[in-house]
């Protein structure tokens, strides 16, 4: 259960990330609540799966959760591009996920 909520906490990181694009510098109301409410959920859910799981391992999936997100709801909603190398460095950040999460106990 704890890497469910895990995961759903690197959503939520994702989304903040996103929602700081948003934001204009923190001058829109909506897309600034929107990324502080993320920003709060993603690591009051972080806090709850440390309980069970390892902080260095726990830490590095969430992190690589939300960026892998944000490179890819960057491309999506802002035209990033979307070359090779940033695919590849990508699919290598899910790999450290999918490692760390095969290697971790719990």
């Amino acid at each position: 259960m704890a890497w469910i909520i895990l995961a759903i906490a690197g959503l939520f990181e994702t989304g903040w990330a996103i929602g700081l694009k948003y934001t204009d510098g923190f001058t829109r109301l909506w897309p600034t609540v929107w990324t502080v409410v993320s920003m709060a959920v993603g690591l009051w859910l972080l806090g709850v799966a440390l309980k069970t799981l390892p902080v260095g391992s726990a830490y590095v999936v969430w992190v690589g959760i939300g960026a892998v997100g944000t490179v890819i709801l960057g491309i999506l909603l802002f035209g990033e591009p979307a070359t090779p190398a940033r695919l590849l460095s990508a699919l290598l950040i899910i790999a450290g996920i999918i490692g760390l999460k095969l290697t971790t106990p719990a």
